[in-house]
C-alpha cells in the first residue's frame, strides 16, 4: 500500500504540472490572438467585433502584431510608404482596411493576399500612387477608394485598372496627373470614365510593328531558301542535261564502229 500511495502521489504531481502547462499555454496563445496591438486603441462590441486604431501615430511601418480577430484596422494618417508582400497575412476575419492619408507610392505583389475571402472595403486614397500592378490586389475582392493619388495614367494601369472592385463613387477621383504617351486631353480627366482615351494605342503600334518586322525576317529567310534552293536544282539540271545529249554522240559512234566492223 505505501508503494501504492507513493506512486499515486508522484503520478499526481506530474499530471498536476501538465495541466498546468496546458492552461498556462492556451492563456497565452489567447492573449497573443485577442489582445491589442502595442501603440494602438482597440475597441470591442458584439455586433462589430474588435476594431484597432492606429491612426495619426507616425508609424513607417505595418504592425505585425494585429490580433488575429481583428475585424477593422484604422492606419490613416501614418507614414507608410509601402505595403509589403503579406503585410496582412493572419487576419482572416478583417473586413475593413483604411490605410488612406499616408505616403504610399508602392504596393508589392501579394500585398493584400489573405484577404480576400472576409475583407470588404480597402481605403487606399490619398497617398502617393502613381502606378500597380494587378499582383497587388491578387485574390482581393473588396470595394476599394483609390481617389487622390497622382496617377501617372499609361497601358498598364488601364490595364491593372479593371481588374479591381473600385468603388463607383470613387470613379471620378482617379484622375490623371502624368500620363504615357503625353497627351495633353489625358491630364486631369478621369479616365476610367472616358471611352475615348486608350492608353494602349501605342503598345499595339509597337507591337504591330514588331510583328511585322518577324514576319518579313521569316519571309526573307523562306526567300533564300528558296533562290538558293532553285539555283543548285539548276546545276544539277544542267550537269545531267549534258549528259544526256552526250548519250546520242556516243551510240552513233558505236553503231558507225559496227558497221565498219561488219564490211571488214
Amino acid at each position: 500500500m505505501p508503494l501504492l500511495a507513493d506512486w499515486l502521489l508522484r503520478h499526481s504531481v506530474v499530471m498536476c504540472l501538465l495541466l498546468h502547462s496546458l492552461v498556462l499555454m492556451t492563456f497565452c496563445f489567447h492573449h497573443a490572438a485577442t489582445s491589442c496591438s502595442k501603440s494602438c486603441y482597440c475597441t470591442e462590441s458584439e455586433s462589430g467585433g474588435k476594431t484597432v486604431r492606429c491612426s495619426n501615430l507616425q508609424l513607417t511601418e505595418i504592425p505585425q502584431d494585429i490580433p488575429n480577430d481583428t475585424r477593422r484596422v484604422y492606419l490613416d494618417f501614418n507614414l507608410f510608404t509601402t505595403i509589403p508582400t503579406n503585410a496582412f497575412a493572419g487576419l482572416q476575419h478583417l473586413v475593413e482596411l483604411d490605410l488612406s492619408h499616408n505616403e504610399l507610392s508602392q504596393l508589392e505583389p501579394g500585398a493584400f493576399r489573405g484577404l480576400g475571402s472576409s475583407l470588404q472595403f480597402l481605403d487606399l486614397s490619398s497617398n502617393k500612387l502613381g502606378n500597380f500592378t494587378a499582383e497587388a490586389f491578387e485574390g482581393l475582392r473588396a470595394r476599394a477608394n483609390l481617389t487622390n493619388n497622382p496617377w501617372h495614367c499609361n497601358c498598364n494601369l488601364q490595364m491593372a485598372m479593371p481588374r479591381v472592385d473600385l468603388e463607383p463613387a470613387s470613379l471620378t477621383g482617379i484622375v490623371c496627373h502624368t500620363s504615357d504617351p503625353e497627351e495633353k486631353e489625358v491630364i486631369g480627366r478621369a479616365f476610367l470614365l472616358a471611352p475615348d482615351i486608350d492608353l494602349c494605342v501605342v503598345m499595339k503600334r509597337t507591337t504591330d510593328v514588331a510583328m511585322l518586322v518577324v514576319m518579313f525576317g521569316w519571309f526573307t529567310m523562306v526567300i533564300s531558301y528558296l533562290v538558293y534552293y532553285v539555283r543548285a536544282n539548276q546545276e544539277d539540271a544542267r550537269r545531267h542535261l549534258e549528259y544526256l545529249k552526250s548519250l546520242p554522240s556516243r551510240q552513233g559512234k558505236s553503231e558507225e564502229s559496227s558497221t565498219i566492223s561488219t564490211v571488214v
